[in-house]
Order: C-alpha cells, then structure tokens, then sequence
C-alpha cells in the first residue's frame, strides 16, 4: 500500500500542471470516438486510434482507489460503530472498428476491497470479470441516421439512472448480457432491448448470467432545439424472490415513464414521472413516482453558482394484505441518488434535497446538499439505494426519517488525474428512534483517487 501511495504522489506531482485537454473522458467508455492524429500528434493520441480512418483500434482504462470512513452506518451506537477499508478498481478495454459496419468492444474489470470489519459485498468486489464484451453491427450507417445491433455483455445508463444505472458510484459497475437495437437520428433516438441480469461473484471470471430474461423494454429521446428534451420508456422487468415490507414471491413489473429536462443557458430542469403495474405474487401492483428538480445557474458571477432544489414523491404499501403492492421498485438505480453511501432508497419515500453547485475554476467544483427524507407511507419500510428491503417500518407510525448533510468537492489535476472528496453528516429523525433500540447519527466520508487514460 506504501509503494502505491508514492506512485500516486510522484504522479500528481508530474500531471498537476498538465493543461485541461479537450477530450473529456465518457461514463460509457465506448460512447468516446477518437479521431485519426495527424503525423503531428503526441504517442497518447496515436494510442487512441492506431490504423487508418476505418479500420483501427482505441485502447484506454482506469485505476481508481478510494478510502472510507464510516460511523454509526446502521444508526446504532451500540458497540464498536466505527469501519474503515481502502476500495481499488481498474478497468481496461481496447475498442476495434473492423470498417464502418462491424465493431467489437471489450473491457475487463477488477474491484477490491481492503480491511473493513465485514466481508465485502458485490458492490465492492468482484476480483477479475468481463465487464464488457460486445458486437455492434450496423446496416445503416449515415450522418444523418444509424441503425445498430449489439448483442454481448454490456453496460446500460439512460436519463439521471434513477431506474438503469451503471453505478458510477459504487466500486463495481453494473452490467447486462444480452441484446440492444438502437436507431438514432440528430433530434431523435430509440433503443429495444432484452437483457439478463448478472450475477455478481467475488471471485475470478466467475460471474453468470441469469439465464433469464429479466429486464426488457425501449427508451426513446426527442430534442426539441430551444424548448428542452423529452424521454419516454417502457420498462419490463421480472424476479424470482422479490423481497417487500409485504412479503417475498415472484414479482414481474411494468414501467412506463416520461421525463422534460434542459441543462444549460441559466434555468436547470428535469421532471420526471413513472407508473408501474404488474403482479406480486396474487397481488396486483400499483406504484409511482414523482421527480422535480429545478435550478438556476448564474453564469455570469464569479465561481457561477448553481441554486438547485429537488423534490422526489415515490410511493409506499398504503396497507399490507389489501392485495396492492404500492411499494415503487427503482429497478437498477445509480447508488448515492440521496447522499453518499445511504441507507435510504427511492422507495416508499418523500425528500426534499436543496444544493448548492460552485466552479471557482476549471479544475475545481464544489457542492453542498441538505436531504430531508420522510416515509411516503407508514405501513411500509424504508429500502435500500439498491430498492433491496431495508427495514420494516411496522414498529413505528412516524415518517420522519432523518437529515442528511453533505459536502463535496473534484479536482482535476489534469484530463486524466481527478481527486473527489465527500463527507456526510446524517441525523437522525423520529422514525430511527422508534425502531433502533440506542439510536446515533452516522457520519461518512471518502476521499477518491481516479486515473483514466
């Protein structure tokens, strides 16, 4: 662990007066398209495409290492509260272009977790696996339209990914095996799907598909120039042992949604709203959600703040045995919506989330959040980031929650070289102090290190 630390230090050392380049680095990393350097060009851009206009290969990667500290997690002051653990990840992948029709993407991923008073989850770990694999063929492929087909292992993220997420945030990527059409056009675009979930397992190249389909549907986007940008999507997704404050069965749901967003030119605003139906065992679902976030940013001013409020309503089993789950299932969401490292989940929830962004310069960002969080329904439990059950809320007729306070801050020592800091403070609300025999407010905080090439 020494030997990595001063490999990092003398690294941020060489970099830290680098200049911030153009080329910005994508969450998807086959979504980034490097063009052909002209005899000029420094190794790094001959790396990133080495053949001619059609026929190359591009080759990039990560390193990301992470240190955590956390408090009270589980809101008990009980016993020793206190956990520490280092987080590694590295991902790898070469990207080939076999002319304008055929491309073969594949990426290889690697995540630990050092120290740590328990044994890491799938979150955190997942030794040695193939993170992507996947064939893209095109029959249409023209400036003004593109017709695709990619069948393999691969990541998914749409919209904010508070239903389809890779998760960024966690130490382990989310990913899929299966199959993906996609049309899209300068002002339109739609994708079909059908997907198997898979299995995550600490191990080496020991990950397996559900040999299921487990999650289906299309996503589709329409630009408007000036007026904003909608989504509509339809979502299918099935269980085995879907796990409720109502019980566990088999559960298959139904999404369908809509979203009105625009980013940029002073006002921020992203609306979104889903519906979901379905059956949970014998029982019928009926569940939904409600997003508003609403912003300005004052591009004028020194360090340009952005004054954003976000409010979510996501729906709750109103009365356990009536044969309606209300519980709304967010599906694959992206960890760390509501705070970092949460216990708490977008289901069965009410939050009221004001935050503060700030860019003093072209290195630096800054960002404070208070989260206010509240049951939406009493009778139900509060679940995890992952909508996985958390705890029952059967003990208690209270809604309130708690509050989480945070800070953030990026810098980027240069376009490959970025350091991220977040802390959080969360207190507990009357809900906690019903059904947590000692309650304590938690505290959480990590700092990340992350190089991409």
């Amino acid at each position: 662990m020494k030997v990595t630390v001063s490999y990092i230090v003398v690294a941020l050392v060489c970099l830290a007066q680098q200049p911030l380049f153009g080329q910005q680095f994508k969450l998807m990393r086959f979504n980034e398209d490097y063009p052909l350097p002209d005899p000029n060009s420094n190794w790094y851009q001959h790396l990133k495409h080495v053949g001619d206009s059609t026929w190359y290969v591009s080759f990039g990667g990560e390193a990301r290492y992470e240190y955590v500290l956390t408090v009270n997690e589980d809101w008990s002051k009980e016993g020793d509260r206190t956990d520490q653990y280092n987080l590694q990840r590295y991902l790898l992948h070469a990207d080939v272009h076999l002319g304008k029709a055929v491309r073969l993407f594949a990426q290889l991923g690697s995540a630990f977790q050092l120290g740590g008073k328990y044994e890491a989850g799938p979150l955190n770990e997942d030794n040695l696996n193939i993170q992507n694999l996947f064939v893209d063929v095109s029959p249409l492929h023209q400036p003004a339209q593109t017709l695709t087909i990619r069948i393999g292992r691969q990541e998914l993220d749409y919209g904010t990914g508070r239903l389809i997420s890779v998760r960024e945030g966690t130490n382990a990527r989310k990913y899929f095996t299966g199959a993906k059409i996609m049309y899209t056009t300068p002002r339109f675009g739609i994708d079909a799907l059908m997907m198997m979930n898979d299995e995550v397992r600490p191990g080496t190249f020991d990950n397996t598909a559900s040999r299921e389909i487990n999650l289906w549907g299309t996503y589709a986007w329409l630009a408007i120039p000036a007026s904003g940008n909608f989504d509509f999507y339809y979502l299918g997704t099935h269980r085995d042992e879907a796990r409720f404050e109502e019980g566990v069965a088999k559960e298959t749901r139904h999404t369908i949604a809509t979203r009105y967003w625009k980013y940029g030119g002073g006002f921020i605003y992203n609306l979104e709203a889903a519906y979901q139906f379905g059956s949970f065992g014998q029982d019928d679902i009926q569940a939904w959600t409600l997003a508003i976030d609403l912003g300005y940013t004052f591009e004028h001013l020194a360090w340009k703040p952005s004054v954003n409020l976000r409010n979510d309503y996501i729906s709750g089993d109103g009365q356990p045995g009536d044969g309606k789950l209300q519980t709304f299932n967010p599906l694959y969401p992206k960890g760390g919506y509501f705070g970092f490292n949460p216990r708490i989940g977008p289901a069965n929830l009410i939050d009221l989330h004001p935050y503060l962004l700030l860019t003093p310069g072209p290195r630096l960002s800054l960002q404070a959040d208070a989260v206010f969080n509240w049951r939406y329904a009493t009778s139900d439990g509060i679940y995890r980031p992952s909508g996985n059950f958390n705890t029952s809320g059967l003990g208690s007729d209270k809604r309130y929650i708690g509050t989480a306070y945070l800070l953030s801050a990026d810098y980027s020592f240069s376009t490959f070289i970025k350091l991220s800091c977040g802390a959080q403070y969360f207190h507990t609300g009357a809900f906690i102090h019903d059904i947590v025999s000692a309650p304590a407010n938690s505290c959480f905080f990590n700092t990340q290190l992350s190089f991409r090439f």
